[in-house]
């Protein structure tokens, strides 16, 4: 099995290091399938039993029908299931006694190489009762179901669903059922090694597309739109044959009496915002291949008439923004809450004149990943439950945050919004592909 995935890993790394353009580095749809397929049995077969015996439950239930997914179930089914069949239902079983975990579906068919049948619907026609017969033959000890109250990607099973599973269980099992919460979290948020072989090739797409966003070839001052800008990058990633997890957003920040706001930068900016010279341009983009995906925030320049490089103030404010990415990402600690290391990095930020804004997610099979929370940009004073969640390692997080500064020469206040991936394992915090220090440049 590891071979199998080594070899999947090197074929990837391979593209990711030739000399093709980032397009031509994408692999088909086979070959996906295949890469997605080896990730998914190495995780099950050699991280899963850990998380299961950290988190104490010997029985894990997922339960979905079909296109009404549970977040968990998705990232279990074979690349070539594009959703549950009927009612799917899987289940994993640690014995405690050194044995693989065993995994079977409660379904009619195998769910791909990693879950085989276990109900013949001629030998017992009620699929719940199967269901309570394999839980009654192997005596487990907890029975963990997606069910959350805090966090959504661990609440994945519906009222029906819960309601027919405790009415099929026999009354001695009905009382080991509980929250699989942090179980489904450490199955989310944990990187294998594998994924992080893959992981930099997928960001350098994002990054190289950006780059492109970025340039004279997409950007004309004077005629180009922001929106404009926006439609070429979807438009690009769907040519790639790739998909973007949410909609990509470029904003402005110029010297005009305009003052920065949240909401407008993300939700409220005007349509046809035609990019001139002299702006600072922001974006923030993300894509989805081999179910990872990217979250970044960048920031380019357009050159007045007579300017040949960035002004000095504006990276003066750079500085500011990769400083605060500094004193945040040291401040990661194994078994720190995010509230924590919040409240930590934002003191250092104050203390050394930098005015700071930390809105930080985990990413990996969902751009907002399960994980721990790291601030939200209207929560600076800390996040409710999600945030007193504990780091943990072999984690990967977008490092999303921003530093304002003030310029006299625009007579306002700009910030510099930043967001890159980062890992975080036992030699601490670093950037899968590296991070923006220097501004693109756009010619007038």
């Amino acid at each position: 099995m590891k071979q199998l995935v080594l070899i999947f890993t090197l074929f990837i790394l391979y593209f990711s290091s030739s000399s093709q353009s980032y397009g031509q580095q994408i692999l088909s749809m086979k070959e996906r399938a295949q890469v997605i397929n080896r990730l998914l049995e190495d995780k099950v077969e050699n991280y899963l039993p850990e998380i299961m015996r950290r988190e104490g439950i010997d029985m894990w239930v997922v339960i979905s029908r079909e296109y009404n997914e549970d977040p968990v179930i998705k990232t279990l089914l074979p690349a070539e299931w594009l959703a549950a069949r009927r009612r799917t239902i899987l289940v994993f079983y640690d014995s405690g006694k050194g044995e693989p975990i065993e995994t079977l579906a409660v379904a009619r068919y195998n769910v791909g190489s990693v879950f085989k049948s276990a109900w013949d619907k001629e030998q017992q026609p009620n699929q719940w009762a199967r269901l309570a017969e394999i839980v009654r033959e192997r005596k487990p000890k907890k029975i963990g179901i997606n069910k959350s109250e805090y966090f959504g990607l661990a609440d994945g099973i519906v009222a029906t669903d819960f309601e027919e599973l405790i009415k099929a269980l026999d009354k001695s099992d009905k009382s080991k059922v509980v929250s699989a919460e942090k179980l489904a979290i450490g199955w989310l948020e944990t990187r294998t090694k594998a994924e992080m072989d893959l992981y930099p090739h997928i960001v350098r797409i994002s990054h190289e597309i950006i780059k492109e966003a970025f340039s004279n070839k997409v950007i004309t001052p004077g005629v180009t739109t922001t929106e404009d800008v926006v439609w070429w990058m979807r438009e690009k990633v769907r040519s790639l044959k790739l998909t973007t997890w949410f909609h990509p957003t470029i904003d402005i920040q110029r010297a005009d009496p305009e003052n920065f706001d949240h909401l407008r930068t993300f939700t409220k900016r005007p349509e046809k915002n035609i990019i001139l010279p002299g702006d600072l341009l922001h974006c923030d983009f993300g894509i989805t291949y081999l179910r990872l995906n990217t979250d970044q925030q960048q920031h380019a320049y357009v050159l007045r008439a007579g300017e040949s490089d960035v002004p000095v103030y504006l990276k003066e404010a750079f500085k500011n923004g990769n400083r605060l990415q500094d004193i945040f990402t040291k401040n990661f600690r194994e078994g720190r809450t995010g509230n924590e290391v919040l409240r930590a990095s934002r003191e250092q930020a104050i203390n050394e004149g930098i005015k700071p804004s930390i809105y930080t997610h985990p990413i990996g099979y969902h751009g907002h990943a399960a994980g721990t929370t790291l601030g939200m940009w209207d929560s600076q004073g800390g996040v409710p439950v999600t945030g007193d969640y504990p780091l943990h390692l072999n984690t990967a997080y977008s490092i999303e945050l921003n530093a304002a500064t003030m310029l006299k020469e625009w007579g306002k206040e700009i910030r510099i919004m930043l967001e890159e991936e980062a890992y975080f394992d036992e030699n601490g915090v670093h950037y899968i592909d590296g991070r923006q220090r220097e501004m693109f440049i756009i010619n007038n």
